[in-house]
């Protein structure tokens, strides 16, 4: 893995540890619970984006749709191509 890449997931792992946290805190003022969230969240994210990963690379896409933007245009290419 490329050290750049490393660093953006570390830095977004963290942003999205503390997006949790705060959220919760706004929302509740308790900080062990916007600390149990800021835990349980990004852990459960990930796995769910790990089965939406795997559900992509059976059904999400011919070959001829692949791309690196991971899917954000697959929505435009379809109303264009049912259009």
């Amino acid at each position: 893995m490329k050290k750049k890449s490393l660093v953006k997931t570390l830095t977004f792992a963290v942003l999205h540890f503390l997006t949790a946290f705060l959220v919760v805190y706004a929302l509740t003022g308790s900080w062990a619970l916007g600390g149990a969230v800021a835990l349980i969240e990004p852990l459960c994210n990930t796995v769910v984006f790990f089965f939406h990963e795997k559900a992509w690379e059976r059904f999400g896409h011919s070959q001829e749709d692949h791309c690196d933007s991971y899917g954000h245009n697959v929505l435009a290419r379809l109303l264009r191509r049912n259009g």
